[in-house]
């Protein structure tokens, strides 16, 4: 223990430079590294750094420097973004990136200012605190300003495809509220050397025995395997295609034809007549759907003269018995000029009849629409996606009932990541269809994306399937075990039956009043051992 004091020293004694590269060090357990251990380790010291702050400043720029690494790391997949447009320098991504990091950190430093707060005349409040205040500023990073919900610290104990590791305790606990799990797990780490160094030679073997234990526990949870694998029960067929369409090429108009020609050759029916759900991802069909546009908009997307037409082609394509569920954008218009867009969920039958739609509720700021358009465009800044029309939000989780084809609950690209809001409570879908565009997201994007997808699906107790354009597209059972899955860049479908949903899980029933509970009982055991020290 001497021998770890001397190699701890010079770490403790510049708290601030330490607490960047814990940050840094605790993003390495997201995906796609997926080091939950490097995680575990990360929050041991920043609750170490916590406990010896001496100020309240000091704790809170202990947590900001910590958060500004975490984020900074976790979320570089956003500076790839800027490479795919033409409007600013690609080189403002990672700009970007470190400036969203600076606001993002607030959130971890409100936790660990809290938790010193609470631990200020006694170090046992501390843990408790720390995890009750990740899981209150988690909730609230979700929604504040629309809410930044990725990588939520409980992602780091998601197992791999075909095991939810010790994230199926989300059903109990919610996202946020297993991420104060990870904080207690991370302050047993903590406490363990201590107790051992206090202990004496002849007990230590004794204090170190719990430990042990635990990290047996936690590693077999995180790696077993799911017994039973095979094909999932279910009664509905589906066909669910990932066209391989890259974001370099996406939004050129001399390309849409071929994209919908590939996308189309993946779908033909193996059975013509067999009831089932097709699935393309988000961007799927480059056609406007809707009738009552201009006829120029027609033929500025493919070979089309009117919806109607690509509507039927559309059925065509499916073939009898079949029902599409596909990305596609409506317009908004005053008079003959269009004004807004909404980006859409359509779905299509075999007779090119449009059965309902569902338009996204949460909007990516400045990759859907720029917030302050008034004073940011004329600095130069710019939309992601191409185009020069915001987007406008739909009203949030629907159900959308298909008679044979089931009850499908929708959920565009990046609002999958927001707990809690993926399912509408009073009309319980069978599935969740997730299509969404990856091709913009880097290498790290897309396996984070699937990873927080495989949450919603525990979490809710439904299977989530996802199609996208580039990759990760997937097939997601209610036990958020990945039961087929294409790899990014390959063009590919998949063919089974959609797995059934479970029974409403307690989280299904309380949505993000279940993490808030268990953060109120965490604080209760903080105040609990406040008392106690002052007896």
């Amino acid at each position: 223990m001497p021998q770890l004091s001397r190699l701890t020293a010079p770490f403790l004694a510049r708290p601030r430079w330490t607490a960047l590269l814990l940050g840094a060090l605790a993003a390495c357990g997201f995906q796609p590294l997926a080091l939950w251990p490097l995680t575990l380790l990360a929050f041991a010291g920043l609750i170490e750094l916590t406990a010896r702050a001496r100020t309240a400043k000091d704790a809170a720029l202990i947590g900001w420097f910590f958060g500004v690494a975490h984020f900074s790391l976790g979320n570089n997949w956003i500076a790839t973004a800027f490479t795919y447009q033409a409007n600013m320098p690609a080189w403002l991504g990672g700009i970007a990136v470190v400036l969203l990091s600076l606001y993002l950190a607030v959130y971890p430093l409100l936790a660990v200012l809290g938790a010193w707060l609470l631990a200020r005349r006694s170090e046992a409040a501390l843990l408790p605190g720390l995890a009750a205040c990740w899981i209150v500023t988690e909730w609230l990073r979700a929604w504040v300003f629309t809410g930044f919900a990725w990588n939520p610290l409980s992602m780091v104990l998601l197992g791999s495809f075909d095991t939810p590791g010790l994230a199926g305790l989300a059903r109990w606990t919610g996202t946020y509220g297993l991420s104060g799990l990870v904080v207690i797990f991370a302050g047993m780490i903590r406490t363990w050397p201590a107790m051992a160094r206090y202990a004496g030679p002849e007990r230590r073997l004794h204090v170190w025995a719990p430990a042990i234990a635990v990290a047996l526990v936690v590693t077999l949870a995180m790696e077993m395997p799911r017994a039973d694998l095979g094909q999932a029960r279910g009664t509905l067929p589906f066909t669910l295609v990932q066209p391989d369409v890259r974001q370099e090429d996406l939004n050129d108009p001399r390309q849409w034809e071929d994209q919908f020609l590939k996308t189309a050759s993946y779908t033909v029916p193996e059975r013509r007549g067999a009831r089932r759900l097709v699935l393309w991802p988000e961007s799927g069909v480059p056609d406007y759907l809707r009738d009552g546009y201009p006829p120029h908009l027609y033929r500025e997307t493919t070979y089309m003269a009117d919806a109607g037409q690509a509507r039927r082609r559309i059925g065509r394509v499916i073939g009898p018995g079949s029902l599409l569920l596909t990305g596609a954008i409506d317009l908004e218009f005053e008079g003959r000029r269009a004004v807004a867009a909404r980006n859409v969920i359509t779905a299509i039958d075999e007779r090119g009849t449009i059965r309902g739609s569902y338009a996204k509720a949460h909007l990516v700021p400045y990759g859907e629409y720029l917030p302050m358009r008034w004073l940011l465009e004329p600095l130069g800044a710019s939309r992601l996606v191409a185009g020069t029309l915001d987007f406008l939000p739909g009203p949030g989780a629907r159900t959308l009932d298909f008679g044979p084809w089931g009850k499908a609950g929708m959920q565009l690209c990046y609002e999958i990541v927001f707990s809690g809001e993926v399912a509408d409570r009073a009309h319980r879908p069978d599935y969740i269809f997730n299509p969404t565009n990856d091709g913009w997201f880097g290498t790290w994007g897309p396996p984070q994306h699937l990873a927080q997808a495989r949450m919603r699906a525990i979490e809710e107790g439904l299977p989530v399937l996802r199609a996208t354009t580039t990759g990760i597209s997937a097939v997601i059972d209610a036990d958020g075990i990945v039961r087929q899955h294409v790899p990014s860049y390959v063009a590919r479908r998949l063919d089974g039956l959609v797995p059934p949903a479970d029974a409403p899980t307690l989280f299904a029933r309380l949505g993000n009043m279940l993490p808030l509970a268990w953060a109120v009982f965490l604080l209760v055991l903080s105040v609990i051992a406040l008392k106690r020290a002052r007896r």
